[in-house]
């Protein structure tokens, strides 16, 4: 068993915590990893992968001027969708990725690799932007493993 995702459970389980995440260009690889865990159950209360921006806007709730004004690939984006996520799944910590995975969709001011993450929690809500160097996967991989490493991080400062 990977031992982020353990550890991540572990503090969820102790802090008495719920999670979700709302997934975007990572397509749903931030949620199979922590329910590779054995009893994530207790814990993790589901995903929405949010690929297109009909979904983030209609089901997750994100505000289509959001959208136009800085892109779907925008820290606001990545912020509205872990608020959006956390109240749709009611849980207590959301996590949320948006990004260009590649090799295609790169623009002159968002490269591929570009990826932002959202982290709602009760403290408030928080971004952080990353730019990976890899192949698609790579890059989708890497951006997993950054919002896991955020979230243990978070965790562990609580």
């Amino acid at each position: 068993m990977p031992e982020i995702e353990a550890e991540i459970g572990k503090l969820l389980r102790q802090k008495k915590f719920t999670l979700g995440t709302v997934e975007s260009a990572t397509g749903g690889l931030i949620a199979h990893r922590i329910t590779n865990v054995s009893g994530s159950s207790d814990y993790f209360k589901g995903s929405v992968i949010a690929y297109s921006n009909e979904v983030k806007v209609n089901i997750i709730g994100v505000k289509a001027t959001a959208i136009k004004k800085y892109g779907a690939v925008s820290s606001q984006v990545a912020r509205q969708m872990a608020e959006g996520g956390r109240h749709l799944l009611s849980v207590d910590i959301c996590l949320a990725d948006t990004g260009i995975a590649g090799p295609t969709g790169a623009t002159e001011d968002k490269p591929v690799g570009l990826f932002y993450l959202g982290l709602s929690g009760r403290l408030g809500t928080k971004t952080r932007k990353h730019l990976f160097q890899g192949n698609r996967e790579a890059n989708k991989q890497s951006a997993a493993a950054a919002a896991l490493s955020w979230l243990k991080e978070y965790l562990v400062g609580l």
